[in-house]
């Protein structure tokens, strides 16, 4: 009978140990798992942007104009007429006009944007706001499309030109932007001119 309450010890100490131990990993759990698809799917996700979007206009035109004019008057006969003296006029006009416009715009940048409602048909409408200030110069970039999901790759980056309905705004303050803007007396002669 000793030999029992002794094995019945040796197992109830055992146990106690065994609640006390656990393992450590190698890898940390952080609740998510190697195989997630990181794809956005609900509101308040995150997908990242990257932006790149070019345009090109370029237009020419060119006018001709060519005017002549050739007139004439010899002197009259009879008694008043003979007064008038010989008259002539020549008048030649030409005129050659040729303009071209060429504008080419490049904006390059990444962003993250957030799902701020997910569409009865699955797409995500985005939204992202982003604005930085460096040595006097504010540039704001405000983005706002509908993505499907399908789109976007397995690093969760999409790029602009897969977004629907994009709206792509960027304005920039500071000394740089300022220069950029039309002076006063060049609004003044563009609206004369």
């Amino acid at each position: 009978m000793r030999s029992f309450w002794i094995y019945l010890l040796a197992i109830l100490l055992l146990a106690v140990n065994i609640a006390w131990v656990r393992a450590d990993s190698l890898w940390s759990s952080t609740g998510q798992n190697l195989f997630a698809d990181l794809k956005p799917r609900q509101v308040g996700d995150l997908v990242t942007i990257v932006i790149i979007e070019e345009s090109a206009s370029q237009q020419k035109a060119t006018q001709s104009f060519d005017k002549s004019f050739d007139h004439s008057n010899s002197a009259g006969t009879g008694p008043i007429l003979k007064l008038i003296p010989e008259l002539a006029y020549d008048s030649s006009q030409k005129s050659s006009t040729q303009g071209q416009v060429t504008i080419s715009n490049k904006f390059v940048t990444t962003v993250t944007a957030k799902v701020v409602a997910v569409n009865p048909n699955g797409t995500l409408e985005i939204q992202a706001e982003r604005a930085i200030e460096l040595n006097g110069e504010k540039q704001e970039v405000l983005l706002t499309g509908t993505v499907r999901p399908e789109d976007i790759a397995a690093d969760n980056t999409i790029l602009s030109t897969r977004i629907a309905d994009i709206s792509l705004q960027t304005k920039g303050k500071g000394p740089i932007g300022n220069r950029q803007k039309e002076g006063i007396i060049t609004k003044i002669l563009g609206f004369l001119f």
